[in-house]
């Protein structure tokens, strides 16, 4: 499917532009703030190719695509409004509240920074190794011009946080931004570096370094956004556009060196200490703790709040002793994948088990996530176990982090300091976490999704690209007595989202299957749950009784026909017990499905609720009497 095509679907099944207020994208997810989250369909999302998990974390709704991510985001900017950076949005109906609220907007505000923030965070690492080891000196101006590379995101973060947070606020971007300017301007910064006493109209001013910190600008942002609405509501529409601006500049920049400066890094400070005492009395317990709970914590989306804790460490001690153990949690569930892919018979499962391992070892662990392990159970918990054991191995180690980035192989080099301490119980940690979560998995099992056979049809390749040419108007007549129910009701991903084709489903009264039209069979699959048949006009029908009754081995089903037979309308192909296979545990609602629906125009359903053997079903319009 194409990125624009699954960016329109995408749109669609969460309600529509109109029910989105915002949208950021991270390293794999696409997260929304809806108006309404009931008018989201989640299970057509969840079944929709090209989408790999649905979640609903923190007052956002979270489509998991993959590495795709930023082409989705992109081509939902070209389809719709809903990337338009102005502020004239309708407020959302609701807000989410409590915890879900708070890691909403730090999502919201840190997801857009994250690539970038990776890419700095490598170069950054590779000039900590290169001078360590001697290839550059910190005299050299190459070295000057590709630090300032690498950390000018970090010393202007105030700027860009502004940005996202005024976006995420719906606050004017350019009036934040130049809030965020003040407050690292040159002579600001004199002042505090020449302990020079400061005062606003005789009111103490208590500097800091502005420089890489992260909670000042945040909440001066949020209070500016609120002001500059009351602003623009009280005053006449001839002068607010550039008076607003005038009264947030002149209240803002002072109230932000006076309050929420200070306020900001002390928190951020407090918060800080705290972690890095927990780590000091127990570094081995503190690692294992962090190694296991990561990716519980991604999951919950709750790791948002850890994160500004990593970037205000950098900024204030540059070191984080905290980031280093949540490697293993990566890592970890990297070696379950990686097991997945070794224990499984499953060809899609191993061809993505293999796709998503090698992914997460760069640091995207949701398709390894929601694509593998956790849907399988077993081999979550074994990398939960695994990061637990790397992590306390590099908490021992006493790893710590130089710079920000996603944990992963490429960011590896942030955490190679002075010398390089802590940085061979790192690479002892992740190997001991993938390697541990791999023998688990392997060793516990999963229970192996069964495989779908697939069959070859008796005709040649020509004659079947002959008849797909040819394909003409058709009517399709019921193969099964009972009851119509909408595909998309089945029970089945595959035949639900309609990756197998448009076509109908019958829930089945009478265990009998006939032709549904003159035509010859192409499949019959050996455990007899299913047929295909082609007419001789080139219309393919496929009958797949029940959902996942391939585990049945054949067993309540018995066949009256083989592949290459002749069949006419009404002629009996099958037969199954209905009460046996129920019993047995499984749905006997019976997808008919047009499998070259490519080839029509419309595939037009034609009976409702009870439905007889050969009573028309559908009418296939192949638009060449058009």
């Amino acid at each position: 499917m194409s990125q624009e095509k699954l960016a329109k679907e995408i749109v669609e099944l969460v309600g529509g532009e109109k029910n989105v207020e915002s949208l950021v994208h991270c390293a794999t997810r696409l997260r929304f703030v809806l108006k309404d989250d009931a008018k989201a369909d989640k299970v057509k999302l969840e079944k929709t190719e090209g989408i790999i998990a649905v979640k609903e974390n923190g007052g956002q709704f979270q489509v998991v695509v993959g590495n795709k991510v930023p082409e989705v985001y992109s081509a939902i900017g070209q389809i719709s409004n809903i990337l338009d950076d102005s502020s004239g949005k309708e407020k959302p109906r609701k807000a989410a509240k409590g915890l879900g609220g708070i890691i909403d907007i730090i999502s919201s505000i840190f997801a857009p920074l994250l690539g970038v923030m990776a890419g700095a965070g490598i170069l950054k690492g590779l000039l900590l190794i290169a001078s360590n080891i001697g290839w550059l000196e910190t005299t050299e101006t190459t070295y000057t011009i590709l630090y300032a590379a690498a950390d000018s995101l970090f010393y202007f973060l105030p700027l860009l946080l502004a940005v996202t947070t005024a976006r995420k606020f719906q606050g004017n971007m350019f009036v934040a931004m130049t809030i965020a300017g003040a407050l690292i301007y040159p002579s600001i910064v004199t002042l505090k570096a020449e302990g020079t006493p400061t005062d606003f109209f005789g009111i103490p001013v208590i500097l800091m370094n502005y420089s890489s910190t992260v909670i000042p600008i945040i909440l001066a942002v949020i209070v500016m956004s609120k002001l500059e609405k009351f602003f623009n509501k009280t005053l006449h529409d001839s002068v607010k556009n550039f008076v607003t601006p005038l009264f947030l500049l002149v209240i803002m920049v002072p109230l932000t060196l006076l309050v929420f400066g200070p306020f900001g890094v002390y928190v951020g400070n407090a918060i800080a200490a705290g972690l890095v005492a927990a780590f000091g009395f127990s570094p081995l317990l503190a690692g294992a703790v962090m190694g296991a709970s990561w990716q519980l914590l991604v999951i919950f989306g709750i790791h948002w709040g850890l994160i500004p804790v990593f970037i205000n460490n950098v900024a204030v001690y540059g070191q984080d002793g905290v980031k280093p153990a949540a490697t293993a949690s990566i890592f970890a569930q990297t070696g379950a994948a990686f097991g997945v892919m070794l224990k499984t018979k499953n060809k899609k499962l191993k061809t993505l088990a293999g796709s998503s391992t090698l992914t997460a070892l760069f640091g995207i662990t949701e398709p390894a996530i929601y694509g593998v392990t956790l849907p399988l159970k077993r081999p979550f918990i074994a990398g939960v176990i695994g990061g637990a054991v790397g992590g306390a191995i590099i908490g021992q180690a006493g790893t710590l982090a130089f710079a920000s980035g996603a944990p992963g192989l490429l960011t590896l080099p942030i955490f190679y300091g002075p010398g390089g301490q802590g940085f061979p119980g790192l690479i002892l940690g992740i190997v001991v976490s993938f390697v541990v979560s791999a023998v688990l998995t392997y060793i516990m099992g999963f229970k192996d999704p069964v495989e779908e056979e697939t069959k070859t049809e008796s005709t040649s390749s020509a004659e079947q690209s002959d008849r797909t040419m040819n394909a003409s108007d058709e009517e399709v007549f019921s193969p099964i007595q009972g009851t119509i129910v909408e595909l998309s009701e089945v029970p089945d991903p595959a035949f639900a989202s309609g990756a197998m084709g448009k076509g109908i489903a019958i829930e089945p009264a009478v265990g009998r299957v006939v032709a549904p039209f003159d035509g010859t069979v192409t499949v019959a699959f050996k455990k007899k749950h299913a047929l295909a048949v082609v007419s001789d006009t080139g219309a393919e029908i496929l009958v797949h009784v029940g959902v996942d009754t391939v585990k049945l081995d054949g067993e309540h089903f018995v066949s009256h026909i083989k592949e290459g037979d002749r069949v006419k309308a009404g002629d009996l192909l099958l037969e199954f017990d209905i009460a046996q296979i129920k019993a047995a545990g499984y749905h006997t609602v019976t997808p008919i499905i047009v499998t070259n629906s490519a080839n029509y125009e419309e595939v037009i359903p034609q009976a409702r609720g009870q439905v007889h053997s050969q009573e028309l079903l559908m009418k296939l319009n192949s638009g060449k009497g058009a």
